[in-house]
């Protein structure tokens, strides 16, 4: 088999790249997530090192990516623990629809769009990235805090939402009537309801059979499935974000932590061209008009949604600081909004630039607020060292 030198090439200029701004991100102090948006931004078609042979291949991987971050994420949690705190979360849910809705439906009414694009950019400026708060979690290395549950809870709580609220705004883009958005939404819940009950039930012989006890089946198994849950769950409109995170529920004890050491590194590799991906999805020169009206969604954003992680984590107890980073957590927006305005986006073509630069402001930003937020006045803490409340 021939492969190509380019893409070789490509690809290999790639990971010494991302491998170089990890290495200034941590000796910075920083989570390297805006660097690597940066970096797709500037590897983009036309413009400072386009990479025509790899694109495929990273977007790609972007989503692999996000599969195996969520996957790493339901690791930590069991199914049990995690339906209570779903539970708990439903007000902080509302909270969240309410508040993060809000500024983009008001900017949809003041741009003059019509409904469909009203709850195009509501829906926008309301989702969170799962993507890049899981790994935010990680490399601050806050998934044990006694927040992080409230955080995984709002996420997932607007994962199992976009199950309803993707089909509705599918149907209704393409012309389609109120009675099959409905429809939509029966099955959509429908379908979330019985994956929530058969992880639950059945989710102990899932366990089993993955939990192997040589590393290269581990892995094999693990992944497998995992895409395979992922697949699925996107072929009934539920986020494959989603299906990943219910499989990792299914795993607990022994079995989770030898998981997480076997797939980290790919984890690692693909989430770096996840973030890559949302950077080349950018086209500056389209961004420039949009800004002014980004800068102000994006700063609403950001207050609303720490308000939201504050009410959260205030609801499991959490001290000022743990809140405080609960909030911050929550600010940045990434793959589902951009799956959103690709819905819409040729309708409305005002939205495709606005939403973008939002994204990348958030998505940027987000993670810097949240390594900064929440720190002791003292001397500053290293990434790596967790902070209890």
């Amino acid at each position: 088999m021939h492969t190509p030198l380019t893409f070789l090439l490509e690809l290999g200029v790639i990971l010494v790249l991302l491998s170089g701004l990890g290495a200034l991100a941590r000796r910075a102090g920083i989570p390297p997530i805006p660097l690597y948006l940066i970096a797709g931004v500037a590897l983009g078609d036309g413009r400072l090192a386009p990479i025509p042979a790899a694109g495929e291949f990273v977007q790609a991987g972007a989503a692999i990516g996000v599969v195996l971050l969520l996957l790493t994420l339901g690791l930590e949690f069991t199914t049990a623990e995690f339906t209570h705190s779903l539970r708990r979360h439903v007000p902080s849910a509302i909270l969240d629809l309410g508040l993060n809705a809000a500024p983009g439906a008001l900017a949809g009414w003041l741009l003059g769009l019509n409904a469909v694009g009203v709850v195009a950019l509501a829906g926008a400026t309301w989702i969170s990235s799962s993507g890049i708060i899981a790994r935010l979690l990680g490399d601050l290395r806050r998934l044990g805090n006694r927040e992080t549950p409230a955080v995984l809870a709002v996420l997932v709580i607007e994962d199992f939402a976009m199950a309803v609220y993707l089909p509705v705004l599918a149907v209704l883009a393409a012309g389609g009537t109120w009675w099959q958005a409905t429809l939509g939404v029966l099955a959509a819940i429908g379908t979330v309801g019985a994956a929530l009950a058969a992880s639950h039930r059945w989710g102990h012989h899932a366990s089993r059979w993955l939990a192997h006890p040589d590393p290269e089946q581990l892995m094999l198994r693990v992944l497998g499935t995992t895409l395979v849950v992922a697949a699925l769950a996107e072929l009934v409109n539920i986020s494959a974000a989603v299906g990943a995170f219910l499989v990792g529920l299914t795993l607990t004890g022994d079995a989770a932590e030898r998981t997480r050491a076997v797939l980290a590194p790919l984890r690692d590799l693909f989430a770096a061209a996840f973030f890559l991906s949302i950077g080349l999805a950018v086209n500056l020169s389209d961004l420039v008009p949009a800004l002014p009206a980004a800068l102000a969604l994006a700063a609403a954003g950001i207050a609303t949604k720490i308000y939201t992680g504050r009410r959260a984590a205030a609801r499991d107890g959490a001290g000022r600081r743990g809140r405080i980073r609960a909030g911050t957590a929550l600010i940045a927006r990434g793959e589902f909004s951009i799956v959103i305005i690709g819905l819409v986006g040729t309708q409305h073509p005002v939205l495709t630039p606005l939403v973008t630069a939002y994204v990348l402001l958030l998505a940027t930003t987000g993670p810097l607020i949240a390594r900064w937020a929440g720190r002791p006045r003292s001397a500053a803490v290293p990434a790596a060292g967790p902070t209890r409340p």
